[in-house]
């Protein structure tokens, strides 16, 4: 088991995952979540922390607080996704961002799709150095990337035990995607709705897909892919559909994937250099091309 939870991984993909999610955490809070600074305009009192919230305990969110945590958690998270000094920017990042949680999930509604990255936040600090594109092998990083790929797939398999503990049978037979489709739906939810039985069927498939979700471990690698592969298109086709976005679940889902292979930053400055080649006269043509190049801005003759 211990072999497994710390099978060694390139430091390249614990160096491309970290940029990874250091930038999502940026995007999230520009993109995603900048309706946490609202929050403040809401009356204290219905303010009602998380248990965690409580035990700390945590202060009543204000505009300077909810501000400067707004303003911390972008730049150390923008100087985290270099991957400098990545134990002390990696913790900070994530008691901020941990905090910005709190304050985000405490007035009556608690988003399960950020769990996979909070503990991808929680981790990514005990992988230590990791350079891009680096081949040797770390197990410190191979333990972070498969903890969050547990936290990742307890996402799904909580989600299934959920529905039945709460739902029931009901849930699978009921008029849950129905009603999902009447408050969000877009056209594509509207044509699938057409079709006779098929949300029952498909609520049926939800549940079991989230139950099989662990059996993404026992698979080969190309097998493992392709399966993660097949959750990335089912949250694909949820957004398609009824509009909810799953983003940082799918940040996080990423430590299944061989980010070691994407290099954007050499990708671009091989194009540059291919560019370069291409504009850069012939060897041994250059005397030849300026005076064809001279003859030919020269004006013509009277």
């Amino acid at each position: 088991m211990s072999r497994w939870l710390t099978e060694a991984v390139p430091r390249g993909r614990v160096a491309a995952f970290r940029t990874l999610i250091y930038l999502f955490v940026a995007a999230d809070l520009v993109v995603f979540t900048p309706w946490v600074r609202t929050r403040v305009a809401v009356p204290g009192e219905l303010y009602q922390p998380l248990l965690v919230g409580r035990l700390l305990p945590l202060p009543t969110p204000t505009q300077t607080l909810v501000s400067a945590l707004f303003w911390a958690l972008l730049l150390l998270a923008l100087l985290a996704a270099t991957g400098r000094a990545p134990r002390l920017l990696g913790w900070t990042v994530f008691a901020l961002y941990f905090e910005w949680m709190i304050v985000a999930m405490s007035y009556g509604k608690v988003d399960h799709d950020r769990f996979g990255l909070l503990v991808a936040l929680a981790v990514l600090p005990t992988a230590g150095r990791a350079r891009h594109g680096d081949a040797t092998r770390t197990e410190a990083g191979g333990w972070a990337l498969r903890v969050t790929q547990i936290a990742v797939i307890c996402t799904y398999f909580l989600a299934a035990w959920a529905k039945l503990r709460f739902g029931g049978l009901d849930w699978l037979t009921g008029s849950v995607l129905a009603r999902a489709i009447i408050r969000r739906g877009t056209e594509l939810a509207d044509l699938i709705a057409a079709v006779p039985y098929l949300l029952i069927v498909a609520q049926f498939g939800i549940v079991a897909f989230e139950l099989l979700s662990p059996v993404v471990f026992l698979l080969r690698e190309r097998w493992r892919l392709a399966m993660v592969g097949f959750f990335y298109s089912f949250h694909l086709v949820t957004m398609a559909a009824i509009t909810i976005s799953f983003a940082p679940h799918l940040a996080a889902m990423t430590a299944f994937l061989p980010l070691e292979r994407v290099r954007p930053v050499l990708w671009a400055r091989r194009l540059l250099t291919r560019r370069g080649r291409d504009a850069a006269p012939p060897a041994g043509a250059g005397p030849a091309l300026a005076g064809q190049a001279s003859a030919a801005g020269r004006p013509d003759g009277p």
